[in-house]
């Protein structure tokens, strides 16, 4: 029998509650999502800004929540027999659960930031660190409020690794977060203008990202794109928040870990590297140049938690493109076969701009072509249709084809699109599915993307349904 997350005494004691009615004295897990909550687990009562979790504590400790975390102002509308570690709040106690299994591990840990790539970043981080110890990362983009201490709080006593993401909308979301995570490498992957509702400029979104600086163990390692625009104020912020070691990653030579050569493929890329003044030679099974680019930072942070770099570099070439982020399907059409790029789950400047060099670099048979489906970029605030404009010059680069557009902010780029890239334009994502069906042949290389709120999703799984993908390894 291995060992609990958790003893109730520890649990209680750390949530600085108290313990009510007949519980276990082992907590296997902790959950805030009564729909996935597995036997054994304590349920934390989260107050969101849509649900609250006290209206899901029944049926949590029906499926077998070892405790249900609820706040005291609660107890008389729950079941009266339930099982309860009570506290005034349970986001508050989930916080110091999360402290506490800081300081009961010997971890070494690190911690993302970055306008993009964090995901991908942390699930390449998951997979390079494997074969070195035992590994604890952060499950989908848990990177929030709530989503860092609920990662912290499940990481086991024995962990080696520990992997965690940290994002932020706002300046100021960053420092609590890494406070508590206290990484000894904090990475960030790139500043880029997103977000740009809340910030007045790049700036001061470097400024945010720099906060991961915060919390950075004495003696940590800041890992730093060289190539980025905001590199040297990153620099600086760094050095002034009493970091003493920067290593930095990028293609420019001068970077402590560079590329030395790369070559792309439709699934991924062969990359010849020097890591911190070592030579490596790894393959990526995910394709396209930016996360050749943070495969550096990846190699640089394990290279820096002491963790065996050779055996990392072998595993990237497991690394796979999660749905809805660079996801690469082979589907079959009646004389051949169309590769469709999932890259549905959210999409900004930076972004889109990544997507359109992976489709440059996707090999193309002709009469196919290069096929581009783009909704709108949320969250750019009032530069938002100059921003999407602004994606003509990316497209032209990357030697795109055919460009559909779905959604507002999307015909400023359509206006600006020379006649014979235009496919299509909706206001509505979902109208465009009937034309894309109708349109796409063999040979195509079709990228699907945008924010989330934009609902392009639905065209990818259409798109699969009217032409079952050939293999599920692709689409791995």
């Amino acid at each position: 029998m291995s060992n609990p997350l958790w003893t109730l005494d520890a649990f209680v004691e750390a949530a600085g509650g108290s313990a009510k009615g007949d519980i276990g004295a082992d907590i296997t897990g902790i959950s805030i999502d009564s729909r996935t909550l597995e036997a054994g687990d304590a349920f934390v009562a989260i107050k969101g800004d849509r649900l609250d979790g006290h209206d899901y504590v029944a049926g949590a400790l029906e499926a077998g929540a070892s405790l249900a975390l609820v706040a005291e102002d609660q107890l008389t509308e729950l079941p009266e027999d339930g099982r309860y570690v009570v506290v005034a709040d349970p986001l508050e106690a989930l916080r110091g659960l999360a402290v506490a299994a800081r300081a009961r591990s010997d971890a070494r840990i690190v911690a993302v930031t970055g306008s993009v790539g964090k995901t991908g970043t942390k699930e390449a981080l998951r997979l390079a660190l494997d074969p070195s110890g035992k590994v604890h990362a952060s499950v989908a983009s848990f990177n929030n409020h709530w989503g860092v201490p609920l990662t912290l709080a499940r990481m086991p006593k024995d962990t080696d690794y520990g992997i965690f993401e940290i994002g932020m909308n706002h300046a100021g979301e960053i420092v609590p977060l890494v406070k508590m995570v206290r990484p000894h490498v904090a990475i960030i992957t790139t500043v880029q203008p997103v977000h740009l509702e809340y910030f007045d400029s790049v700036e001061k979104i470097a400024k945010a990202k720099a906060e991961i600086f915060e919390g950075l163990e004495p003696g940590g390692v800041a890992i730093l794109n060289r190539d980025n625009l905001q590199f040297d104020l990153l620099k600086f912020l760094a050095a002034t928040a009493g970091v003493a070691r920067i290593h930095t990653f990028g293609e420019t030579p001068a970077a402590d870990s560079h590329i030395e050569k790369s070559v792309g493929y439709p699934a991924g890329s062969s990359v010849d590297a020097v890591i911190l003044g070592q030579e490596i030679t790894y393959k990526l099974g995910a394709p396209g140049k930016h996360h050749v680019k943070n495969s550096l930072a990846v190699l640089t942070a394990v290279a820096d938690l002491g963790a065996d770099l050779a055996k990392a570099g072998l595993a990237l070439d497991t690394m796979r493109a999660p749905k809805g982020r660079g996801q690469v399907s082979r589907l079959p059409l009646p004389d051949g076969e169309l590769n469709l790029i999932d890259e549905s789950y959210n999409a900004n400047p930076a972004s889109m701009r990544a997507a359109f060099a992976v489709l440059a670099e996707a090999p193309i048979k002709r009469p196919g072509r290069r096929i581009a489906v783009v909704g709108d970029m949320r969250e750019l605030g009032e530069d938002a249709d100059r921003l999407h404009a602004e994606l003509l010059q990316p497209i032209s680069e990357a030697q795109i084809d055919a460009v559909y557009c779905a959604g507002p902010h999307m015909h400023a780029l359509w206006k600006q699109l020379p006649h014979e890239l235009r496919g299509h334009y909706c206001e509505d994502a979902k109208d465009l599915e009937d034309v894309l069906l109708s349109d796409v042949r063999p040979g195509d290389v079709v990228m699907i993307k945008g924010s989330l709120g934009t609902r392009m999703g639905p065209l990818v799984e259409a798109l699969k349904k009217e032409y079952p993908p050939a293999d599920d390894s692709a689409a791995a």
